[in-house]
Order: C-alpha cells, then sequence, then structure tokens
C-alpha cells in the first residue's frame, strides 16, 4: 500500500489532469490524499454562483473527492491569483514564497506518511501562474521531505496542433495566441508515465460534472462543459490516458 498526495492549484484541476490516476490507484488499495492549494474564488462563472464562489467550490471539491475515493482533502485556502495573476498583489498564491508554503506541508505529509507526491510540469500546464507555483512548491517539498514527485502533465504536440487549428478556424477570442501553447504542457519524449485509465473514465467523467461553478459562465463556454457532454468513446479517447514525469 503506497500513500500518494495529489497537490493541486483549484478546486476542479484534480478533476481533469488526475482523476483517473486518483480512482484507479484507490480501487488498488492505496491511499490518496488530495491538497488543494487556492479557493478558487477568482474562477470564471456564472451568475447563479458568483456570490461567495469559494464556497461553492469547496463544496463541489468535497463531492468530487467523494466520487475518486480520497482519504483525506486539505484546503489551504490561500487566495486565487487570477488567470492572469491579477490578484497576486493581494495575497494570491502564485506571490507566495514556496519555501514557506512547502514547509507548511512537510508535516502533513510526514503526518499521512506520504511516499509519493503529484504535482505540475514545469510550465504550469498551460502557464496560470498558480500552476506554476504548484511546481516551485512540489520541488520544494520533495526536496524537504524525500517524497518521489511525478508532475501531473499532457503530451505538448497534439495540444499545440488542435489549438492552432481552432486559431485558424477562428473558433478562439480574438485576443487568444495560439503561440502561447508552443511552450505549454511537456513535449510527448519527456514523459515518463502514461496511465491508461479509461476503466474509471465513468468516475472522472461524474467527478468533473460535480464542479459545476466551473461548466457554467454567462455568454461563454466553458471546457468542463463540453467535456462533460462528450459521449463515452470520444470521452475516453481524450481523457483517457494520464500523462506524468517522474522527476529523478
Amino acid at each position: 500500500m503506497r500513500n500518494l498526495l495529489f497537490l493541486h492549484a483549484h478546486p476542479d484541476d484534480e478533476a481533469l489532469l488526475t482523476a483517473g490516476t486518483m480512482a484507479k490507484a484507490h480501487a488498488a488499495g492505496h491511499r490518496v490524499h488530495l491538497v488543494v492549494a487556492t479557493d478558487g474564488s477568482a474562477g470564471l462563472t456564472s451568475g447563479e454562483f458568483a456570490n461567495d464562489l469559494a464556497s461553492h467550490r469547496s463544496v463541489e471539491l468535497t463531492q468530487s473527492a467523494e466520487i475518486l475515493g480520497v482519504s483525506s482533502i486539505t484546503e489551504l485556502n490561500y487566495p486565487d491569483s487570477g488567470l492572469h495573476g491579477e490578484h497576486i498583489a493581494n495575497g494570491g498564491f502564485a506571490g507566495l514564497d514556496p519555501e514557506i508554503v512547502a514547509a507548511s506541508l512537510a508535516d502533513l505529509v510526514l503526518e499521512l506518511k506520504v511516499d509519493t507526491l503529484v504535482g505540475y510540469d514545469p510550465s504550469g500546464g498551460y502557464g496560470h501562474p498558480d500552476h506554476v507555483q504548484v511546481h516551485r512548491v512540489a520541488r520544494t517539498l520533495q526536496r524537504q521531505t524525500s517524497c518521489t514527485l511525478f508532475e501531473a502533465t499532457l503530451p505538448r504536440e497534439p495540444i499545440a496542433r488542435a489549438v492552432k487549428l481552432a486559431g485558424a478556424l477562428s473558433l478562439t477570442p480574438p485576443d487568444f495566441d495560439p503561440d502561447t501553447f508552443a511552450q505549454s504542457w511537456t513535449p510527448k519524449a519527456l514523459i515518463t508515465h502514461r496511465v491508461n485509465v479509461r476503466e474509471f473514465t465513468p468516475l472522472k467523467k461524474a467527478s468533473i460534472m460535480a464542479h459545476s461553478s466551473q461548466s457554467s459562465a454567462d455568454g461563454t463556454i466553458r471546457t468542463l462543459a463540453v467535456l462533460s457532454k462528450l459521449p463515452k468513446p470520444i470521452f475516453d479517447a481524450l481523457l483517457g490516458t494520464e500523462y506524468f514525469v517522474k522527476v529523478n
């Protein structure tokens, strides 16, 4: 039996990147622990959830964790930095000292007897400042505790091609620059672990659907809403594998 700790930036990040692996680990008899760094209060949402968004997202996180078989949830409740770091000056997570944040988690790692830590790749996926900060904190926490570290990611090349095509077809906002994805995620050649989670995609989809505040935004199409409506064969093809890089 292993004790795995998944460190995520916002409520709903666990559903997209690692839900299948978390459910698979739980089914295999391992203990799965989830730490979420921010309150998600800067997330885009609809008027239905705009009042006290952080509380809505905390409830949704609990529902998602129950679906995936998570043994414990720790919400650090740092302020969400915002997609462009607009809230860093107000104490946003991305502006904090990674050494201090990691030190605050080191006791939890020892208490839970964590041997495997999961963070994010150096680019923070698509570059959200809170995701980049999770990368920094996880690397620091690994040094402080000697846990085995894996970084959740996606293969860069197919995403960059898809985003570029979407831009050429005018399917993205006018101010969107597809070239920003040229350095996002991780080159395929550097990915060390591919986890087949197709057996657990119903749970992954249920985890995504638990985050209803992130599936709706007035006048905007949200990624979670699109994913939650995909037929199972397409969902499995897109999200049936989860990707990690082992950090030596």
